[in-house]
């Protein structure tokens, strides 16, 4: 699926603004949701379930050019190692499978902008998801990482409130750079 410069801003946009208002919201059980996600049982199911099976997609539609003749095995193989990471790795599997679903994100969101170089404005959609990209990669090595800074910015009050409101700000910026191109 290929998206227009206009979709993967105004996607880039929404989802700045989703992760905002998880993080401004003053709701008692969102922050206490966002707080358990890193060792949540069900939200490792979801965010496996959902980066597996899209990843698992993305294996059966390889081309000839990526491995595509090997596809069966490699199909086989990520599909062994995602079932086995619930009993060998079970810990912080949920932001393990956060990051592979942003990485896909990640993917198809920078492929709209690929090429556009006539539009200077799209570098405020891409610099934030490559920050996000090393921020994944770093959280997939070192998924405990989340915890601790969870148990930063939850240790006082307003400090995810300013987080959330810098993603709302900025996401709106972003969807609002979509309609300028």
């Amino acid at each position: 699926m290929e998206l227009t410069l206009f979709q993967s801003t105004l996607l880039a946009g929404v989802l700045l603004i989703a992760l905002g208002a998880l993080f401004a919201s003053t709701s008692k059980r969102v922050t206490s949701l966002v707080k358990s996600f890193p060792r949540s049982r069900l939200a490792a199911y979801v965010t496996m379930g959902l980066g597996g099976a899209w990843t698992l997609y993305e294996v059966a539609n390889l081309g000839e050019a990526n491995y595509g003749e090997y596809r069966q095995y490699i199909f086989v193989a990520f599909a062994l190692i995602g079932l086995l990471s619930f009993k060998y790795v079970p810990d912080f599997l949920s932001v393990r499978g956060a990051c592979i679903i942003y990485l896909l994100l990640a993917n198809l969101i920078l492929g709209g902008a690929f090429g556009r170089y006539e539009e200077p404005l799209r570098l405020f959609m891409v610099a934030p998801i490559y920050v996000g990209i090393a921020i994944s990669l770093y959280l997939g090595y070192s998924p405990f990482r989340m915890r601790d800074f969870f148990s930063w910015l939850f240790a006082t009050d307003g400090r995810p409130r300013k987080l959330g409101l810098a993603f709302l700000i900025y996401g709106g910026f972003v969807s609002a750079l979509a309609f300028a191109y």
